[in-house]
């Protein structure tokens, strides 16, 4: 009986054993779920709690740019941006760290891929925002398209050493900011790179060149294919949902603190990403402009409308200001007695040329092609004709080699649907936010549309000619109503009868 006893007595503590054992291993994962839970929500609730900008539709002091990698945003800068502003008017572009006081920017354009956090940085009160986002499956697309691109422009190089050697004394040498400097592409290509030497190493050790694939997107022996780049780790925490958490202000590139474990957490449980795109819908309602990639024409044509009249007219204004201000100077310096015109001489003479200098410098390019929606229009038309021939000549070039590989819209259409469903799958808070942008975009449209027709209707009956053009048309709707009176009282008598 004892040793039943005994056997019984073990199973038990060995059941309690077994049982604390699922208990503590259950119990991180519950606790960790719940810590997560909350620092996302305390970070969402704060960030909702942020003012509403109710005047969000009218340009403030400072335009920030937030450029979504692969949006077109390139194309804004060069084509829009650098038309209405002059050099001295950009802020330093730095996309890892601030090279200017933000609490009293002289600066009024600043372009870069930094996200949402930036504007901790920045006069929040002055600032307003602009961004264009795309379809995320085509965002995708593009960004590993670029990714490659770029890598396979050191394959000039014997090997991968002496790649990243020649480009370091390069980046050494340069004034402006190349594109290892910026994010996200600081991270993707020289992992690329790494990737598609090492590819060409283990071929060369083959001895063969014989490439064996399925298309473009899918040439192992070359470079990753694109089912194994969306899942590796860089791509979970750059690539996917990254507009989302770019807007919302949390990318590995972020300037608050709490901003990666807010996205790890949100990247382990998918159910708390509810949060963070509700933080970025609400950074959309705030800006000044959204535009969308694949309504290329609409977007230009309201960036136009919507941003560029408006620091045309904020460009025109300060000007006249200045000049004001350079007026009353050169007034009040011709009221001085001779003697202390000739003691002051230098000094006036100083601040008018310094009133000059800033008024001209307020002016910018726009002022000095006395710049019009029309005129920005139509020079946008001509950069991006001469804008898109040098990207497809450098995307040739870096084609060439990896041949035959060719990226097109084409080669798209060939990849396996499962391939394109899991990027849906994993960019699913990018896809909802895309459609936030499109109502967006569709009701700034529609109300931008209407504002051009009602400016258009009013300057038709408000210039020199309009006094005619109204005295026709309220003829011709008076002759109207009384053609209308007469048949009516025509068939009233007809009736009568």
């Amino acid at each position: 009986m004892r040793w039943v006893t005994c056997i019984l007595r073990c199973s038990m503590l060995l059941m309690l054993l077994g049982l604390a054992s699922i208990l503590a291993n259950a119990s991180p994962i519950k606790n960790d779920f719940g810590h997560c839970e909350r620092v996302v929500q305390k970070w969402a609730f704060s960030s909702l709690d942020e003012e509403v900008k109710e005047d969000r539709h009218t340009l403030r002091d400072l335009l920030f740019f937030l450029h979504v990698p692969r949006t077109g945003g390139r194309t804004y800068f060069h084509c829009f941006l650098k038309k209405l502003y002059s050099k001295s008017l950009e802020c330093p572009r730095s996309y890892d760290k601030l090279r200017f006081d933000p609490s009293k920017p002289k600066c009024r354009l600043l372009v870069t891929h930094d996200d949402y956090s930036m504007m901790s940085k920045l006069p929040n009160h002055r600032t307003s925002v602009v961004t264009i986002l795309r379809n995320p499956v085509d965002r995708v697309f593009s960004t590993y398209e670029f990714s490659v691109e770029v890598a396979a422009r050191f394959l000039v190089h014997p090997n991968l050493t002496s790649a990243t050697q020649m480009a370091a004394r390069l980046r050494a040498k340069m004034r402006g900011v190349s594109t290892l400097d910026i994010w996200p592409w600081k991270y993707l290509v020289p992992w690329m790179r790494e990737d598609l030497f090492a590819r060409r190493d283990a071929r060369r050790q083959r001895g063969s060149d014989d490439i064996k694939s399925s298309g473009s997107y899918d040439m192992n022996e070359i470079f990753m294919p694109l089912h194994e780049y969306i899942n590796t780790p860089i791509a979970h925490d750059i690539v996917h949902n990254g507009a989302t958490f770019q807007v919302a202000g949390l990318t590995n590139n972020s300037y608050l603190a709490e901003s990666h474990e807010v996205r790890h957490c949100v990247q382990k449980y998918k159910i708390l990403g509810e949060h963070v795109l509700q933080v970025a819908k609400k950074r959309l309602d705030n800006m000044l402009y959204v535009g969308l990639t694949e309504e290329h024409k609409e977007s230009a044509t309201m960036f136009a409308n919507v941003v560029g009249a408006q620091v045309i007219s904020q460009q025109r204004a300060s000007a006249m200001s200045m000049e004001n201000v350079a007026n009353e100077n050169s007034e009040q310096s011709s009221l001085l007695s001779d003697s202390e015109l000739e003691n002051d001489v230098h000094q006036n003479s100083s601040v008018d040329h310094n009133a000059s200098q800033v008024a001209s410098t307020e002016n910018g390019e726009a002022m000095k092609q006395n710049m019009t929606v029309e005129k920005l229009m139509e020079a946008y038309e001509v950069c991006i004709s001469s804008l898109r021939k040098e990207q497809g000549r450098r995307r040739t070039a870096s084609l060439k080699r990896i041949s035959p590989a060719n990226f097109s819209k084409e080669g798209r259409r060939h990849v396996p649907e499962v391939v394109l469903q899991q990027i849906k799958s994993l960019n699913s808070l990018d896809l909802e936010l895309y459609k936030y942008a499109q109502d967006i975009f569709a009701k700034q449209h529609k109300h931008t549309m209407e504002k051009l027709f009602a400016i258009k209707w009013d300057s038709m009956f408000n210039n020199s000619d309009g006094a005619v053009l109204w005295k026709v048309f309220a003829l011709a709707t008076t002759l109207i109503f009384f053609f209308l009176f007469v048949n009516s009282r025509r068939r009233t008598s007809k009736i009568k009868i």
